[in-house]
């Protein structure tokens, strides 16, 4: 293992999968980049060691369904490296209140009175944003670095790697994310981004909590238990 792939603060599967890309130009460059802003004084969302968090907190083998978030949140406390979530104790964003409103109009579960989705990537959800930094208060701050080039070769790897995999994309951002995935092994499914401007137009209803599942009983998979354990 390379030195600069060794000081990457990922775990094993998934440095097997993906680890050539650390050695990239652009990876370095990207690295550099995050490097300066720090040095000038640039407050960088989320903390270094939850950069990785979605692919931390499910191995690559594990993998079962796959949510795509463009960047993560950008205000103080916020992004812990799972897109959508925030940590327990965190005022939970708009999008994700409105999917609690999804899963609890599809599969009756309880509104969750936290936001953090551990509990999904427990269990094999990856909820990886398609850039995985961002600058306080710049939402999209850090897009066109480098990132999309290097989740880009995260998804395809699941979609070459694995199949029968389910892909949930809400918004053109992710729906143009998905466009390497190949439907033939695995199920897509695509609405409209849950924020409140554009959620009332297909996310809500679109029913794809239970779909998910349903998919992964015909796979002969466990099904995602959605429902968050109370917060600790």
């Amino acid at each position: 293992m390379s030195e600069i792939l060794d000081r990457v603060k990922l775990r094993d599967s998934w440095k097997s999968q993906v680890g050539g890309e650390f050695e990239k130009k652009y990876m370095q460059k990207l690295r550099n980049f995050l490097i300066k802003e720090k040095q000038n004084g640039k407050i960088i969302y989320p903390e270094g060691k939850n950069i990785f968090n979605a692919m931390n907190s499910t191995s690559f083998a594990d993998v079962k369904v796959v949510i795509i978030g463009q960047d993560p949140y950008h205000g103080p406390g916020q992004a812990h490296g799972l897109c959508f979530s925030v940590l327990p104790g965190v005022k939970i964003p708009p999008s994700l209140v409105n999917i609690f409103k999804e899963l609890h109009s599809d599969l009756n579960i309880p509104v969750s009175k936290h936001g953090c989705l551990s509990s999904w990537a427990e269990q094999g959800v990856l909820l990886i944003n398609s850039v995985l930094t961002v600058e306080k208060g710049r939402a999209g701050s850090h897009q066109g670095k480098g990132w999309e080039r290097f989740t880009d070769a995260v998804i395809s790897t699941l979609n070459r790697e694995h199949s029968g995999l389910v892909f949930l994309l809400w918004g053109a951002y992710a729906q143009k994310k998905g466009k390497i995935i190949d439907t033939k092994k695995h199920l897509v499914l695509q609405s409209v981004h849950p924020s409140p401007l554009s959620a009332f137009r297909g996310f809500f209803g679109c029913a794809h909590f239970s779909k998910v599942n349903n998919y992964l009983r015909g796979q002969n998979k466990t099904v995602i238990n959605w429902e968050l354990p109370a917060a600790s």
